[in-house]
């Protein structure tokens, strides 16, 4: 499938649309959710055109896996969770309840969460 680059993220990463920005890098960009689901919910992107998380770990290099998944830890430690612990949520597909054609993390926490039933 073709990226769309009119989706909110790509228009996030180019500036026409604001966000409320936890972190960035040459890499990856971290906003926090405008939908969120707990205290802190935080969104997690690759700065590159990948649809979903089959298409970033196929496409992708491998320094740029590593950079992001290096980010989200690094995120989670600012957001200092700590022992309490996070959840990290990856769709991919539709199927899944994927709804923006960009490869993104919910980086999700800040108080006990519930099972995923």
């Amino acid at each position: 499938m073709a990226y769309d680059s009119n989706n909110i993220f790509a228009k996030i990463l180019r500036g026409e649309i604001p966000c409320q920005r936890v972190y960035e890098d040459n890499q990856v960009l971290a906003f926090h959710d405008i939908n969120p689901k707990a205290p802190i919910h935080v969104l997690v992107i690759p700065k590159g055109a990948y649809n979903s998380f089959m298409d970033f770990t196929i496409r992708a290099s491998f320094e740029e896996i590593a950079a992001f998944f290096q980010a989200v830890t690094k995120i989670a430690e600012d957001l200092k969770f700590g022992d309490n612990g996070f959840r990290l949520v990856i769709n991919n597909g539709p199927d899944s309840g994927q709804e923006v054609p960009h490869l993104h993390v919910h980086l999700i926490g800040g108080k006990r969460l519930g099972g995923m039933a």
